[in-house]
């Protein structure tokens, strides 16, 4: 089956064509940074806006690239979580083509999105492996046994990490997007000016607090002449205590289950730091470790298009409805049939 896939949840607008065959035929995604730069983060109203324009004239280059529109099998959206008017946008579209298409339709679940998004590699892991998914707005652990069969093992208790980033860069005076912009910051950091805690890393468990993180960074720099070398011995301290711990979690994950796998997915996945001394922990514990591409590890719709294919070629549909959740828990997953 070729499905198309479209995901607008937030400030991306994107577009795939996967195939079970022949694997990710085409994909595009249009970022809208540049438009969201000068408010210092995401307006919901002005991302909608955006997501009309955008759309249509993506989805007509990706179906051509395709194959075309007689090529088509099914279509999968993302119909949460995000922002609700942003998902409505690719909602309506995604429904309103496979009406007039006769084509079966779903939406999926953006972190199921992520959590699978090492399926499109060459050599995609193996069920169970155990996932961290790091982003924007989540980071959770889970054994993932296969699809819609997932086990949270940690997740956030307040502040994702990539919400921390943002948070932290902020404060250090960087621009939107602020993650990005804080990990090159850092690279001109000096060990050990500052060192911030690790939080949770004390007890046991697996579940992640990162709003401290901010409040430790605000009171170490309080009275501090904010040169420029100063902002980034604290982003390099900053991004070590992040790293460190979302290590340290990977680590348990594994030891207390029998996944040997680990893959690592979202946004903040694409940290070179956390690649690197998650690669270094997986060798120590002679765990592969897998990342999807990193333009696969932020938003796209080419993970969309693949969860879509995986449920809908195992006889999952949706009705007519046009759904689009803000919020939508992973522990509501299932796996196709059950």
């Amino acid at each position: 089956m070729r499905v198309l896939g479209l995901e607008t949840s937030c400030d991306e607008t994107a577009v795939a064509v996967y195939d079970g065959r022949a694997g990710l035929l085409a994909h595009e995604v249009y970022s809208q940074v540049a438009l969201h730069a000068a408010y210092g983060g995401v307006v919901p109203e002005l991302a909608s806006r955006d997501h009309l324009r955008k759309l249509l004239p993506l989805l007509e280059k990706v179906v051509e690239q395709g194959g075309g529109r007689d090529s088509i099998g099914g279509i999968a959206y993302t119909s949460g979580p995000g922002l609700v008017g942003a998902l409505l946008v690719g909602a309506a579209v995604a429904r309103s083509l496979a009406l007039a298409w006769r084509l079966p339709c779903i939406g999926v679940h953006h972190m199921e999105g992520h959590l699978l998004a090492p399926l499109l590699e060459e050599r995609p892991p193996g069920f169970p492996f155990v996932a961290l998914l790091v982003s924007g707005g989540h980071t959770l652990l889970a054994r993932v046994a296969g699809v819609g069969d997932y086990e949270i093992l940690g997740a956030s208790l307040d502040d994702a990490a990539g919400e921390a980033f943002d948070k932290t860069a902020k404060l250090l005076g960087l621009g939107y997007p602020g993650g990005p912009q804080l990990a090159a910051l850092a690279e001109r950091g000096r060990p050990g000016v500052f060192r911030f805690p690790r939080p949770l890393t004390d007890r046991p468990g697996l579940d992640f607090s990162f709003s401290g993180l901010k409040t430790a960074v605000v009171v170490a720099l309080r009275g501090r002449d904010l040169d420029e070398q100063t902002r980034a011995d604290a982003a390099l301290a900053f991004e070590e205590a992040v790293v460190d711990t979302l290590v340290e979690k990977c680590r348990r994950a594994l030891a207390a289950t029998d996944a040997r796998t680990l893959v690592i997915a979202g946004g903040v996945g694409a940290n070179r730091r956390l690649r690197a001394r998650v690669r270094a922990m997986g060798e120590g514990e002679g765990v592969p470790v897998v990342y999807p591409r990193v333009e696969f590890c932020t938003d796209n719709a080419a993970m969309i298009a693949l969860l879509g294919h995986l449920r809908l070629a195992a006889g999952q549909r949706d009705d007519l409805a046009i759904r689009a959740r803000a919020r939508w828990p992973m522990t509501e997953l299932r796996p196709p049939g059950s």
